[in-house]
């Protein structure tokens, strides 16, 4: 009897995290480690504690028959919707990742009030900027607050108040916290405080510092440079795409680099919900302090991400692989730590993130994201403008799709692959492969000592 109890108690914990038949699976992704910071990789590492035993049995039946065959991005997706309507009051009902009954009445909600179609099936663009207009509510703070106060909707004002920023243009960007906290990992020792100076007996006459050469600079006539908001350029370009009447196809493609922006902002939708689902497994641990913790990346990876603006791809990914090897961490834990990562990075806007993340994700045999680095140099966000590299970072993606790597960006769409390599041959005018270029050394990088291993 008291075995009985001990199985039905640890199969219903596993029940209570995820779908039955994805409980040994759904632990791998959520014991993966962190590499940058003490706080994800604690909270997976409680987590990895309480999944050490797991007992198999089968599952019974779902009611919901109506939910086989869904993959596990798509639930994620799913997820991400239901937790979009809730929030601007459409209820949707728990957030399980089947869009039932209850999702469907929603989604019928939201689109008669934002004046679509109340069909109960979310188009692309109508499935976009409610997902995009969700994230600039998490990323708002009192702004957002501000804006829900003065409008007698609510926040099912928001949508409308996002979509008239849309249409005359004045679209604010999402702007990540003003302040982070690191958190140190209390087991590794922490330098000592400096011995207090002894004061002089007497004030010392003022001494004036002679300058220091520091040699010839590189002139600068514009000041600091501001980066360009990924999250109002996709609010525009999603706008656009819903005036058009959808996306844009091979066959009835008109403007290149429209197709490809609007290939750009979906990838970006994706990885967002597919750092939303990984965040969720990760127990005790707010937004904000995962926000932060990935924020630690910029630095350690800014001279990869510089170089992508100037090298070739393969000169790149062996900078980047020295990086990788430098840590010591395991493969399995960057790639999930650099997939939370990447979707916060786009969350907030920060790009240089976004970008270490998926150069993390190419060099530890996720090709498919080499898309994205496509995209930004072929787009100019977060790196120059360089349509001619920008060609063997989407091949490397294609590729390993032709060869049966599962798309990760929105694998239904047929014809996708083939869309962006033709817009993306034409902005290049040539339709060849980046010119070749010598790789250059890679700087040693160090990790923070604030760091922990599993």
């Amino acid at each position: 009897m008291k075995g009985r109890i001990l199985v039905s108690t640890l199969l219903a914990g596993n029940l209570a995290i995820g779908p039955a038949h994805r409980a040994a699976a759904d632990a791998g992704d959520a014991i993966a480690g962190a590499i940058v910071g003490g706080i994800i990789g604690n909270a997976i590492a409680r987590d990895q504690q309480r999944r050490t035993t797991t007992v198999y049995r089968q599952a019974a039946p779902s009611k919901k028959t109506y939910s086989s065959g869904i993959s596990s991005a798509q639930r994620a997706e799913n997820r991400s919707v239901q937790h979009a309507l809730n929030y601007f009051g459409f209820n949707a009902g728990g957030a399980d990742g089947v869009l039932g009954r209850n999702s469907r009445a929603a989604i019928s909600g939201y689109q008669a009030h934002m004046g679509y179609p109340a069909t109960g099936q979310l188009t692309q663009y109508e499935k976009d900027f409610l997902l995009t207009s969700h994230n600039r509510v998490l990323a708002g703070g009192p702004t957002t607050n501000q804006l829900i106060a003065a409008n007698p909707m609510g926040p099912k004002g928001l949508l409308i108040t996002y979509r008239d920023q849309l249409a005359g243009g004045a679209m604010a960007g999402v702007v990540p916290p003003a302040t982070t906290t690191v958190v140190v990992n209390p087991a590794v020792a922490q330098p000592a405080a400096p011995a207090p100076v002894p004061a002089a007996a007497e004030p010392a006459a003022p001494v004036t510092e002679a300058a220091v050469d520091e040699g010839p600079k590189m002139p600068s006539f514009l000041g600091e440079a501001s980066e360009a908001s990924l999250a109002s350029h996709c609010n525009a370009v999603n706008l656009m795409t819903n005036a058009n009447g959808g996306f844009a196809t091979l066959a009835s493609m008109s403007d290149p680099a429209v197709a490809l922006n609007e290939q750009f902002c979906l990838a970006r939708t994706y990885a967002i919900a597919q750092s939303e689902q990984l965040i969720g497994k990760v127990q005790g641990v707010s937004a904000a302090e995962i926000t932060a913790q990935c924020k630690q990346l910029a630095p350690l990876l800014k001279d990869q991400v510089a170089a992508m603006s100037v090298n070739d791809k393969e000169a790149v990914v062996q900078q980047v692989s020295q990086f990788v090897l430098s840590t010591g961490m395991s493969p399995a834990q960057m790639v999930q730590t650099a997939k939370i990562c990447l979707g916060d990075g786009y969350r907030v806007d920060d790009l240089n993130v976004a970008l270490g993340s998926a150069l993390i994700l190419v060099v530890l045999g996720e090709p498919v994201y080499g898309e994205l680095l496509g995209h930004h140099l072929s787009q100019g966000f977060g790196a120059s403008k360089r349509p001619d590299l920008s060609l063997a970072w989407y091949q490397s993606s294609a590729d390993a799709i032709a060869r049966g790597t599962t798309p990760v960006f929105a694998p239904g769409q047929e014809g996708r692959n083939e869309l962006i390599l033709t817009a993306a041959s034409e902005i290049n005018g040539t339709g060849g492969a980046p010119r070749a270029m010598q790789p250059q050394a890679a700087s040693s990088t160090a990790m923070p000592s604030f760091q922990i291993s599993q």
